[in-house]
């Protein structure tokens, strides 16, 4: 099944899994001031994200943008 998407980084990689690295790397403050979604600035929490997430492709979009940014920038340190 890994053979289908080789090109793909985020295969594999839930959605929960993302945000949460995201939350863990940046904080809720910084995240929600790279993404300006109410979610993450007006008390966030991971359930409520994930739901609005799953809901609004645009903003989800976003944050899998940013985490693919996150992690290129992670491996050429």
């Amino acid at each position: 099944m890994s053979d289908l998407q080789p090109n793909n980084p985020l295969h594999g990689v839930t959605l929960e899994m993302i945000l949460t690295r995201l939350v863990e790397h940046y904080g809720w403050e910084e995240l929600g001031q790279a993404i300006n979604i109410k979610c993450f600035n007006h008390e966030p929490s991971i359930k409520s994200s994930l739901k609005f997430l799953r809901r609004t492709p645009w903003a989800r979009d976003k944050v899998e943008a940013l985490y693919l940014r996150t992690l290129g920038s992670r491996s050429r340190d």
